[in-house]
């Protein structure tokens, strides 16, 4: 009996759904990923993958490197596509109990539910699937399936690129609907600082004490924070300091975090936030110490790149409305793009992610995996022979 999700097409929904729902269920927060690459790998030798992992695992310390998964398709001719995401999520999911209502997907309330960005893992299996099943032709397909991606993209920046075959991809790992296709990122520095005042006893010599917290709130209360403007965020996300309350706190830690589209705006941001510590802690006779880390860099690709013009074509094959847009978000797509591979993100419908309010809805996920069959075949015919 056909349900209401073989009216998708090619891809099987039901089946899409419940491979969705077993994945999510699989335990592999950020540096455990072993245990939804060991689900993946004989799924994906089933469909004809061979698979290679790199060593990323050991400049992170976790127990499972990036995964590479390469298929011949039908034509070699044709250049290969990649499409890529990431295996681990932000908290753990362990006990993880699937809620459907009205044809929405959440946890119990208890657990995240990892759809950041197992969606994305379960529709690029169904898509290709529907693909091999309905032997529609089609290039050389690759997968990059990476780790560590929660807290900062750590996977992707230490990929062994040298095993990646393919040039231009795909990222879905986006809060919008189906039909987004975000072509400019930001870039993204983090900053750390240690606050010097004088630690001084507030009963015997609160006299000679220097609050580094006052300090630090000096700095906090000159500074604009937030969404700077339309095109720069910055944050102090960390402070940590103080040793008992009779003391004058001596030392006062912070961290934070600036975004901003162009590589001009972050660095005016940051000088701007070095420049109010430096100048709060002098006023207090303290000393403000910082050190700034990159953390990705920005991409901004043109609406006439043929890859993009592939992804409107495919949205509007499977009647979905596409809409370009940029996000001040982070994602592999912006280390993918820094080592040379040309890609952009695109949106799959999950929403209140890292919460335990997290869902997605049955829609979107079916609408993902019809979107990977429509850019796996546009691609194919941007490509093959006249």
């Amino acid at each position: 009996m056909k349900t209401q999700f073989q009216a998708a097409g090619a891809v099987n929904g039901e089946r899409l759904l419940n491979s969705f729902l077993d994945l999510a269920k699989i335990n592999a927060p950020s540096g455990d990923e072993k245990p939804i690459a060991d689900v993946l790998v004989p799924r994906l030798t089933e469909m004809g993958f061979t698979i290679q992992f790199d060593e990323a695992h050991k400049e992170i310390g976790g127990n499972c490197g990036n995964l590479i998964a390469w298929w011949d398709g039908t034509d070699s001719n044709i250049p290969p596509l990649f499409l890529s995401t990431h295996m681990d999520t932000v908290l753990p999911t362990a006990g993880l109990t699937p809620v459907i209502r009205d044809g929405v997907i959440y946890s119990d309330g208890t657990t995240i539910l990892g759809a950041d960005d197992r969606a994305a893992l379960a529709a690029y299996l169904e898509g290709i699937q529907a693909i091999q099943e309905s032997g529609t032709p089609c290039g050389p397909i690759e997968l990059i399936l990476t780790v560590y991606e929660q807290p900062g993209l750590v996977g992707a920046k230490y990929l062994d690129y040298s095993k990646v075959k393919s040039n231009t991809g795909y990222i879905f790992d986006s809060s919008g609907d189906v039909g987004q296709i975000i072509l400019q990122g930001p870039f993204s520095s983090r900053i750390w600082w240690e606050i010097q005042g004088k630690a001084s006893h507030i009963g015997l010599n609160p006299e000679e004490g220097i609050s580094a917290i006052l300090i630090a709130a000096q700095a906090l209360r000159n500074m604009k924070l937030g969404k700077v403007d339309e095109e720069t965020l910055a944050n102090i996300g960390v402070i940590q300091g103080g040793e008992m309350t009779s003391i004058i706190p001596g030392t006062v830690k912070l961290s934070g975090e600036v975004r901003s589209f162009t590589a001009d705006g972050l660095q005016k941001q940051i000088d701007y936030m070095l420049a109010e510590f430096t100048k709060a802690a002098e006023a207090f006779g303290g000393v403000a110490n910082a050190r700034v880390e990159k953390k990705y860099f920005g991409f901004d690709i043109p609406e006439q790149a043929e890859f993009v013009q592939a992804a409107i074509r495919a949205a509007e094959r499977i009647g979905v409305k596409p809409y370009l847009t940029k996000t001040l978000g982070g994602a592999d797509t912006n280390v993918l793009s820094e080592n040379g591979l040309s890609c952009i993100t695109l949106g799959l419908g999950f929403r209140n992610i890292h919460s335990f309010q997290e869902h997605i809805s049955i829609e979107n996920l079916v609408n993902t995996g019809r979107y990977v069959t429509a850019l796996i075949c546009e691609w194919y015919e941007t490509h093959k022979p006249n």
